[in-house]
C-alpha cells in the first residue's frame, strides 16, 4: 500500500495558527478582522453549528490502536514515509487544517438499526457536491424479510469507503485516483477522467458514478474540506437518526456496541478492505431479499453471516430478448472481437511459416503478405477506434496510458498499440520486396525501391518485426483478459473469459487469414492441402477451447450462489432461448468442423471443402457476436442493494422505454455516452 498513498502536492504549506474550529464561527460576533474570519477557510463554519457536526476524535495516544483489523497502519504518514503537514490545496486554499488526526485513516460508521430511510444523507451529499438528479455519491437502499406481522426492513446508506486497497485507483487507466495520506481519502479528479467507466466495474460498492451527460466519473471525496475545519462529512451531519458517524477508523464512536466489517447485502470486504464499520444488533429473519431487479437475496449461515444466494424473481421461463442485446457496451463487443481476430489473422500464417510449413512460407514470401499485414493493422485500428468511441471523452483517449503501473486496461491498450506498430513496421519492411509496389513506384515516380534497400537485411527485419508483433499482440490479449478478472463481477472473474478470448482469436483469425492465404495460393498454383489443414485445425481448436470454457463456466455457476450464479440465472431465463441458440450453434459448428477436418485428413480434395468451411466460419461470426453481446449484458456486479426505484436497473430501463427519463426529476439520464 506504500505505493498508492500519496500527498496531493510537494509544495511546503505555510504555517497556520492552531485554532479550535468551534470558535471560528465566533469571529464575526467578536468583530474580528476579515483575515481572522477567513482563516483556514476550506469550508465556512456556520455561526451556530451544532455539536454533533464536529469531529470528536481525540489526539491518538501511544496506547491507542496502531493497525486496523486488516493489518493496515492507521497512521498513514508512518505508512507512506512522507512529511505530515502538507497542504491538500482544497478549494485552492494552501493552508493546512489543524485536525490532529488528519494523517490517520478515517472512515464511516453505520448503525443499521438507527437508519429510518429518510434519504437526508443523500440530499445533503448531493446539495454539497451540486450533483444532478441522476447522480448520487451516497445512496440508501434496503433489504427486507420475514412475513406479516413480523416483517422487517434494514436500510443501508452507502458511499465510497475509501478502501485500504482501492481497486478503482489500480484499475483506472488515466490515473485519476489518488489515495491521500491526509485522512486516507481516495480522491478522484473528474477532469483527468476520460469516462471509460472501468472504475465503476471494479468497485463493489457503486461508489464511482459515471455521468452519461458529461461523460466523466466523479465520486464521494470524504468532504475533506469540512474535515480540515473539524466538521464531519455533510452526509453524517445531516443524518437525523444518528445512523451515520465518522472518525478515525477502529475508534468506535460513542453509544456504539459493535464495529463489524459486514452486514446483510454488503459485498465481501476482502475485495478492497473498505474503511467502513457497521452495527446491526436487532434480530433479522434468516432470509433477506432485495426490492430491486437484481435476482439476489441473502441467507444467514450457521455462523450468523448473511451470504448471497440466487433469488429466482423472474421465474424459470426462457425468453429471446434479442433487442436487449443492444447495449451501451456495443463498441466493446466490436473492440474485443476485432482485436482478437486481428491477432489471429497475423499470427497464424506467420507462426506457421516460422515452423517451416512450405505453403505458408511461400505465402509469407509472396506479395500478398503485405496486404494481410495491413488487414491486421486495419482491424486493430478499427478495434481501437471502437474502444475510443466507448469513452465519455473520446478526444482524451491518450490519457489511457497514464497508469501502466497498476491498470490492466492501460496495459491492454499499450499492448494493442504496440501490436499495431508492429504490423506497421512489418508492412514497411515488406514494401521493397513487393513486386507490385516496386513496379508502381518505378513507373510513377521513377523510384527504384530495390536498389535503395538492397543493402538492408529485409527478410531478417521482417522476421524480427513479426516476432515483436506477436509478443505485443499476446500481451494485449493477456491484459484484455486481465481487465475482466474482476472480483466484484464473478460472472467475468472466471477462466471462461480467457477461453472465449483465445478461442475467438483462433477461430475468427483463421477465417480472415484463411480467405487471404488460400485464395493467394490458388492463384499462385501452389498446393493448398497443408494450408487448409492448418487453418481448419486451428479454427476447430478455437471452437473447442471456447466450448470447453462455456461448459466449465456453466457447471461452476450452476453451483454458485453469488452474483455470478445470479447472472447465470438471468442467462438461462431472461435470455434463455438466445443462450441456447448460441450454444446449439457452437455445438453444430464444432460437429461440422470435425467432420470436415476428418474428410480433410482422408485426402478429400481440399478445394471442394473450401465452400463448406467458409459457410461454417461465417456462421461462427454470428455465434461469436451473440456470445460477446451476452457476455456484456449479463454480468451482475456485487453491488449494494438499491431501493424500489432508486438505483434499480429495471426502473431505469422502464424510464427510458416509456419516456420517463425525459423528465430530469426522474433521476435517469439519457445514455449519451
Amino acid at each position: 500500500m506504500n505505493q498508492v498513498i500519496k500527498n496531493n502536492s510537494l509544495k511546503a504549506a505555510p504555517a497556520v495558527e492552531v485554532y479550535d474550529p468551534k470558535t471560528l464561527s465566533n469571529h464575526k460576533q467578536n468583530g474580528d478582522s476579515a483575515e481572522q474570519q477567513n482563516r483556514s477557510n476550506h469550508w465556512q463554519v456556520r455561526s451556530q453549528e451544532q455539536d454533533y457536526a464536529f469531529l470528536t476524535d481525540k489526539v491518538s495516544s501511544e496506547e491507542q490502536i496502531k493497525e486496523n483489523r486488516y493489518g493496515q497502519l492507521i497512521d498513514l504518514v508512518d505508512l507512506s514515509g512522507e512529511p505530515a503537514q502538507r497542504s491538500m490545496f482544497i478549494n485552492e486554499n494552501p493552508e493546512v487544517g489543524t485536525n490532529p488526526n488528519r494523517n490517520k485513516q478515517h472512515g464511516f460508521f453505520f448503525t443499521a438499526d438507527n437508519c429510518i430511510g429518510c434519504h437526508a444523507c443523500e440530499s445533503a451529499c448531493s446539495e454539497k457536491n451540486d450533483n444532478p438528479a441522476h447522480l448520487a455519491f451516497r445512496s440508501v437502499g434496503y433489504v427486507e424479510g420475514g412475513s406479516y406481522p413480523d416483517y422487517k426492513r434494514m436500510n443501508i446508506s452507502m458511499a465510497c469507503n475509501h478502501c485500504d486497497d482501492p481497486v478503482c485507483l489500480k484499475g483506472c487507466p488515466t490515473g485519476a485516483y489518488t489515495k491521500h495520506a491526509e485522512y486516507g481519502a481516495v480522491l478522484q479528479d473528474p477532469e483527468t477522467c476520460f469516462g471509460c467507466g472501468y472504475c465503476t466495474w471494479v468497485c463493489p460498492y457503486n461508489a464511482p458514478q459515471l455521468d452519461p451527460v458529461k461523460g466523466q466519473v466523479s465520486k464521494c471525496n470524504m468532504c475533506v474540506d469540512r474535515l480540515e475545519v473539524g466538521l464531519k462529512p455533510a452526509c453524517v451531519s445531516a443524518c437525523v437518526g444518528n445512523a451515520l458517524d465518522f472518525g478515525v477508523i477502529e475508534n468506535t464512536p460513542e453509544n456504539r456496541e459493535q464495529c463489524k466489517t459486514s452486514i446483510p447485502g454488503f459485498p465481501d470486504p476482502e475485495i478492497t478492505h473498505p474503511n467502513i464499520r457497521f452495527q446491526q444488533i436487532k434480530d433479522l429473519p434468516n432470509e433477506m431479499t432485495r426490492t430491486d431487479a437484481i435476482p439476489v437475496k441473502y441467507h444467514k449461515d450457521k455462523q450468523g453471516n448473511y451470504k448471497p444466494v440466487v433469488d429466482q424473481k423472474a421465474g424459470v421461463a426462457k425468453h429471446w430478448n434479442f433487442t436487449r442485446l443492444n447495449s451501451r457496451e456495443n463498441p466493446l463487443v466490436l473492440f474485443t472481437l476485432f482485436a482478437q481476430a486481428a491477432l489471429g489473422t497475423f499470427a497464424i500464417p506467420f507462426i506457421a511459416a516460422l515452423l517451416g510449413i512450405d505453403s505458408l512460407t511461400n505465402f509469407v514470401d509472396s506479395d500478398m503478405f503485405l496486404p494481410l499485414t495491413i488487414t491486421a493493422l486495419v482491424m486493430t485500428s478499427f478495434a481501437l477506434l471502437m474502444s475510443v468511441t466507448h469513452l465519455g471523452k473520446p478526444m482524451r483517449f491518450y490519457r489511457g496510458f497514464n497508469n501502466l503501473r497498476y491498470s490492466p486496461m492501460a496495459r491492454e491498450g499499450l499492448g494493442l498499440a504496440l501490436f499495431s506498430a508492429g504490423c506497421g513496421s512489418t508492412a514497411l519492411f515488406a514494401l521493397p520486396s513487393n513486386t507490385w509496389l516496386v513496379d508502381f513506384t518505378l513507373q510513377t515516380f521513377d523510384l527504384d525501391l530495390v536498389n535503395l534497400t538492397q543493402a538492408l537485411p529485409l527478410k531478417t527485419m521482417i522476421t524480427a518485426s513479426g516476432i515483436f508483433t506477436l509478443i505485443a499482440g499476446a500481451a494485449g490479449l493477456f491484459y484484455m483478459n486481465k481487465c475482466y478478472q474482476i472480483k466484484a463481477r464473478p460472472f467475468w472473474n472466471h477462466r471462461q473469459t480467457a477461453t472465449a478470448f483465445v478461442g475467438n482469436s483462433l477461430s475468427l483469425g483463421a477465417l480472415v487469414a484463411g480467405v487471404i492465404v488460400l485464395s493467394t495460393l490458388l492463384i499462385m498454383g501452389i498446393a493448398i492441402t497443408d494450408a487448409v489443414l492448418v487453418f481448419a485445425s486451428i479454427f476447430t481448436v478455437g471452437l473447442v477451447i471456447e466450448a470447453l470454457g462455456l461448459i466449465i463456466h456453466n457447471n461452476d455457476l450452476n453451483r454458485s450462489d453469488n452474483e455470478g450464479g445470479a447472472a447465470h440465472y438471468v442467462q438461462c431465463t431472461t435470455f434463455g432461448k438466445t443462450y441456447l441458440l448460441r450454444n446449439w450453434l457452437l455445438g453444430l459448428n464444432i460437429t461440422i468442423a470435425i467432420i470436415l477436418l476428418t474428410l480433410q485428413f482422408l485426402d478429400i480434395t481440399s478445394s471442394t471443402l473450401l465452400v463448406p468451411w467458409l459457410i461454417l466460419a461465417l456462421l461462427n461470426c454470428f455465434t461469436a457476436l451473440v456470445g460477446r453481446a451476452l457476455f456484456y449484458i449479463l454480468v451482475i456486479p456485487t453491488t449494494m442493494p438499491g431501493a424500489f426505484f432508486w438505483k434499480n436497473k429495471s426502473f431505469e430501463e422502464h424510464a427510458r422505454d416509456t419516456g420517463l427519463a425525459d423528465n430530469p426529476a426522474t433521476g435517469v439520464a439519457p445514455l449519451a455516452h
